[in-house]
């Protein structure tokens, strides 16, 4: 199970690295990937509230 998640894991980074010619494209793709899940956290919190009042 381990093996898997670790080959996996390395087949959804390879295409993603690849799409990163620099250190800097790097950084700008993981800063834009935190930005989403900060965004997409954010709503969740705001759903759950609204459903408590």
């Amino acid at each position: 199970m381990k093996k898997t998640s670790i080959l996996l894991a390395v087949l959804i980074l390879i295409p993603a690295l690849a799409g990163c010619n620099t250190i800097k494209g790097i950084g700008q793709d993981l800063a834009g990937i935190g930005n989403g899940l900060s965004g997409a956290s954010d709503k969740v919190k705001d759903d759950i509230t609204r459903e408590r009042n």
